[in-house]
């Protein structure tokens, strides 16, 4: 039902966003309640986001923030009120996004990410619209199409360019496209990219924004992913030599609940390629200790990765029992 509520409400929005303003609009309580302090609850709701395990407990919040939103659309009384309504609306409804996207809903989440697109346009905020189109492109990466990736990150990185040259919304695309062209079997590119991700450790010496490359919401990239990234990559490579150092130094960081367990799924994979079991069953047993606390669709897709490289290894009985425990986590999920 919350499901569905999301998704008639985007449907609603969407045509608020896309046609033109009424002069007969005037201003009412939620598009009022919203220019006041909308901006500082969207922070408020990224940071309960990144801080939950469980990511779906913020769904009943984000639906009503954007019933919120959708009122405050059709009340918008000014140009300008309408546009900073617009970019609130692309806030949100990446957020509505990523949980979707947690749940592996990925048509959803896509929906959602457009229509974001859509209102950070009309918003005039080339930074958010950037942050958008990147988040779609994830879909496509993570439903396992990186050539449908392409064209999305390739307009996120020219959208990213007419932004704010303080934030770090084009060394986020690089990173992006790195995975894209991971997944394409280009390591060459990968690592163009990827170094032009590290470019972003340059910005904190800028005053803007308080010294940081980001917002914290819907941008919150600040290099700190990268050596997991990097990793990541190298493995989809199949160069688990280059690929080693960079999870290892991830895995020394202070993560997340789910960042943690995609490095733990990766240095897996790393034991796979080696023919180390006792690495393999390690890492991926904590794993899915953090995939139970989590119920997260996205640890799940790590895990379900790493299932499919356990043949060469299944004749081990420890091995041949842990493809029988992710089975089972997927089935639970």
């Amino acid at each position: 039902m919350k499901r569905r509520d999301v998704l008639g409400l985007l449907a609603v929005t969407c045509a608020l966003v896309t046609l033109p303003g009424s002069d007969e609009a005037s201003r009412g309580h939620a598009a009022a309640a919203l220019l006041e302090t909308g901006e500082d609850l969207h922070r408020s709701l990224w940071q309960v986001y990144a801080l939950s395990d469980s990511k779906r407990t913020v769904l009943p919040a984000v639906r009503k923030q954007l019933q919120a939103l959708t009122k405050g659309l059709a009340e918008a009384h000014t140009a300008a009120e309408r546009a900073r309504l617009c970019t609130m609306t692309a806030d949100v409804y990446q957020l509505a996004g990523e949980l979707f996207f947690d749940a592996n809903r990925y048509t959803d989440a896509a929906q959602c990410y457009t229509l974001a697109a859509q209102a950070a346009h009309a918003g005039g905020d080339n930074d958010i619209w950037a942050c958008a189109m990147t988040r779609h492109a994830y879909v496509e990466l993570y439903a396992r199409r990186a050539p449908a990736a392409q064209p999305l990150l390739a307009m996120a990185s020219r959208i990213a360019r007419q932004g704010d040259s303080a934030l770090s919304t084009r060394h986020w695309v690089a990173a992006v496209q790195a995975q894209a062209y991971a997944a394409m079997g280009d390591l060459d590119e990968c690592t163009r990219a990827l170094d032009e991700a590290e470019k972003v450790h340059f910005l904190g010496d800028r005053p803007h924004n308080g010294g940081r490359p980001h917002n914290g919401g819907w941008l919150r990239f600040d290099g700190s992913r990268l050596p997991e990234e990097r990793g990541a990559c190298y493995l989809q490579l199949g160069r688990p030599d280059l690929a080693e150092d960079a999870l290892t130094a991830a895995l020394a960081q202070p993560l997340s609940l789910r960042r943690r367990a995609a490095v733990l799924s990766d240095l897996a994979v790393l034991g796979v390629h080696r023919h180390d079991i006792d690495q393999v069953v390690h890492c991926a047993e904590a794993a899915i200790g953090l995939a139970g606390q989590s119920n997260s669709g996205f640890i799940g897709k790590k895990l379900d990765g790493l299932r499919g490289r356990l043949a060469p290894l299944m004749s081990d009985s420890r091995v041949s029992n842990l493809d029988h425990r992710i089975a089972a986590l997927l089935r639970t999920a």
